[in-house]
């Protein structure tokens, strides 16, 4: 694209803008109207709004020095910086998880520690509204010459946690340092005035959220400027020569004429949300043709059967096509959180279900998988497999994980609904309590469930008046014989599942809408709809051309991708087969992992023979459990996808 043409193109964005409506299905319902009653994610959400957070202000404020840092730019007395130069996003990060957290459970404890923190962030804002403790302790001169170094990253997640905020507690003073750092880089950058391809995407994302505060369009035009200024080749300032020519950026053509996933996964993740949500807001088909082609190469050809992705640790992001090694996975949990955030932008924009089938597995295992039931121990990469050397940390380095994970945890009463006018999308089967306006009507809605664990959904509906719209209920793809869409993964067995659907005990009448159930009629007070999912253990396996998974099996149970834990094996996870028509048995545990159905199963297990320097075949009970809870009893081996032969079984001598 010639120079020229950009600011043209975004002047005629402003001209839609004037009488745009938004080109969304349907829109989210926001956490803060969900009261979460839910057996497996109540837990996590106490646990992340104690424990993790408290572990997350410890690591901040004693451990590492990142809110020092805030502190000697107030000071003002030429104290160096202490750590890395992207550190400044954690905190934003942990503020934004206690946003969260105490929207579902007031503390004002927690609020007076967040309060304290906001505080000193004010102070370390420069006059002119710049923010950042790497450059303004020492390097002010340097600032914004080196579009590697985070410096928009960082200020898109203190937007992120300003707005979070200011929604949760009503207080401005976050959200006001926000809108002055947003206003200080549109000051510098856009159309007629300097190029900026942002190192780390993040800001795109983050200034929709303050357009939809603010209503100020201009930050939603200043989203949609960063995604048109990538792939023309104005990076500079990076520490290799030839950084801004390869894909590691996303930078290789410009984001409506990318087809394919590159290079970093966590950032490939935001600027696709970033377009998403831009798309949504201007209607440009450049950009959700492109989201679509791309989100197909994404789940069609490189994700795990966990829903995580990036596949290889040099460039925290991808190799080629169908590389998707278990053992050296990189999987890193905050790529984890922008599927499932990339993904809800796609169902809004589209109303295809498809979409949360990938977040839900990406929700309930990927990403799940980085926090520990204890909520103080995290994972950075999330392998498949594991000859012991993995465990759980309690922070790290680069701490982007621990705080990532609490904020999606925290918020995730925000993927259960959506509404549009006269229709209720129900995404997620999570236990709760809200009240939802149809027309004129209040509709009280309970949803009561044991799932993942049972496949028994209740939905009651108490309108005060008959009140007509439409319950579209999502039918999950492994519940009509789908484990993925576009055939990654497959079922390996002859089961047929069923799902049934009924109204006050009937069976209902329905449609079906892109993977939904549509029940359109009119709702009085106290009408029930049942849905039941099948619960069946499947095996699954991979396309053949994920040559890491050939002759194995996963075994999943609901939307739960399952692994063989040394823990429960005798110290074991490498030395058994699977049978050809094994037997499995699920049952529930309650003091196991917090709670958890395990799947036991026979299988022929190779073991040293007492003169030692044999092997024999014994059958034995092999237990399973779900993915997200491995490694919570320390090291030990794991493996999600499971040998069909003798030839790929590892034997312990020890």
């Amino acid at each position: 694209m010639k120079k020229g043409l950009l600011p043209i193109l975004l002047l005629s964005v402003i001209c839609q803008l004037s009488g745009q409506t938004p080109s969304r299905k349907f829109e989210p319902v926001n956490f803060s109207q969900i009261t979460i009653t839910d057996s497996f994610w109540k837990p996590a959400l106490d646990v992340v709004a104690t424990t993790t957070l408290q572990a997350c202000i410890y690591q901040t404020e004693v451990k590492t020095p990142r809110i020092k840092n805030f502190e000697k730019v107030a000071r003002n007395k030429n104290e160096k910086h202490e750590g890395i130069f992207y550190d400044d996003s954690d905190v934003y990060k942990a503020l934004e998880a206690i946003a969260y957290s105490l929207k579902n459970r007031p503390n004002p404890e927690l609020e007076k520690k967040a309060d304290e923190w906001i505080d000193k962030i004010a102070a370390a804002q420069l006059e002119d509204g710049y923010i950042g403790t790497w450059y303004a302790l020492g390097k002010l001169d340097q600032r914004w010459s080196d579009m590697s170094m985070h410096e928009d990253y960082n200020g898109g997640h203190l937007i992120e946690a300003a707005v979070a905020y200011y929604n949760a507690t009503g207080k401005r003073k976050l959200l006001d340092v926000a809108i002055r750092f947003a206003d200080h880089f549109d000051s510098l950058f856009g159309p007629g005035k300097k190029h900026w391809v942002t190192g780390h995407q993040e800001l795109e994302l983050a200034l929709i959220k303050l357009y939809h505060v603010t209503h100020n369009k201009k930050y939603l035009l200043l989203s949609h400027w960063l995604l048109e200024e990538r792939g023309h080749k104005y990076a500079k300032g990076y520490t290799w020569t030839d950084w801004r020519d390869t894909a590691y950026a996303q930078d290789v053509v410009p984001v409506r004429e990318q087809k394919e996933i590159t290079g970093h996964a966590v950032r490939a993740m935001y600027m696709y949300t970033g377009a998403a949500d831009v798309a949504a807001l201007t209607g440009d088909e450049g950009y959700m043709k492109a989201m679509n082609t791309v989100w197909e190469d994404v789940v069609h050809r490189n994700m795990y059967i966990t829903g995580g992705i990036g596949s290889s640790g040099s460039n925290e992001g991808f190799s080629i096509d169908y590389d998707l090694p278990n053992e050296q996975a990189y999987c890193e949990t905050c790529a984890s959180v922008g599927m499932v955030f990339w993904n809800q932008r796609m169902n809004l924009l589209t109303g295809d279900s498809k979409f949360i089938d990938v977040l839900e597995r990406s929700l309930y295992n990927g990403a799940r998988d980085g926090l520990s039931i204890s909520g103080d121990r995290f994972f950075y990469g999330n392998p498949l497999a594991s000859k012991g050397q993995h465990y759980r940390r309690e922070w790290f380095g680069t701490a982007c994980c621990p705080a990532n994970i609490a904020r999606l945890v925290a918020s995730v009463g925000d993927y259960i609904y959506g509404a549009s006018g006269t229709d209720l999308y129900v995404n997620l089967f999570i236990g709760n309590a809200t009240t939802l306006k149809f027309g004129k009507t209040e509709v009280p809605i309970t949803l009561e469930t044991n799932y993942p664990w049972d496949g028994n959904v209740k939905l009651t509906f108490s309108p005060k008046s008959k009140v007509k719209f439409a319950a579209h209920l999502r039918i999950p793809g492994w519940a009509q014989n789908e484990v993925v869409p576009g055939g990654l993964y497959a079922f390996d067995d002859p089961v047929t599942p069923t799902f049934s659907i009924s109204v006050n005990g009937r069976p209902a009448v329905y449609t079906m809408q892109q993977g939904y159930a549509v029940l359109n009629r009119e709702w009085k007070k106290g009408d029930v709809v049942e849905l039941t999912l099948p619960m069946e253990v499947r095996k699954i396996k991979a396309r053949p051309e994920i040559k890491q998974n050939t002759e194995r099996v996963a075994l999943q149970r609901g939307p739960l991708v399952y692994c063989v834990e040394g823990a429960d094996n005798n110290g074991q996870a490498w030395n058994f087969f699977i049978p050809d028509n094994p037997s499995f048995k699920a049952s529930f545990q309650k003091d196991l992992l917090g709670g958890v159905t395990t799947i036991q199963f026979q299988a022929n297990t190779i073991q040293i023979a007492e003169n030692g320097q044999s092997v024999k075949t014994e059958e034995k009970t092999i237990t399973a459990i779900p993915y997200y809870a491995w490694c919570n009893r320390g090291q030990n081996p794991m493996q999600v996808w499971l040998p069909l032969k003798v030839k790929d079984i590892k034997i312990n001598y020890q």
